[in-house]
């Protein structure tokens, strides 16, 4: 992955999403029109802690998410989720 250049304002956090599941366990192949939106990622950057709140998710935790959290970015030809700390749901 390339270094991504710019600034992520307080409190946010830019998420790469995991990948949507391309089958089931049973081995039926799902078509992206029926695809879920993933609910999960991995945290690519993060800004600075809020005045009242710390900043507590930090580069290369994987967190879960609210299925409609944030807003989607194409940067580089690379899909992100840009979500406020206060959207992620669990740290793992």
């Amino acid at each position: 992955m390339t270094e991504l250049k710019g600034r992520i304002l307080p409190g946010k956090v830019l998420v790469q999403p995991l990948e949507a599941i391309e089958k089931t366990a049973g081995g039926i192949i799902i078509p992206d029109s029926a695809k879920e939106k993933p609910q999960a990622g991995t945290v690519v950057k993060v800004g600075n802690a809020k005045k009242d709140e710390p900043m507590e998710v930090k580069v290369g935790d994987t967190v879960f998410y609210g299925k409609y959290s944030g807003t989607e970015l194409q940067i580089d030809n690379e899909n992100y989720l840009l979500i406020s700390q206060s959207d992620v749901l669990y740290i793992a």
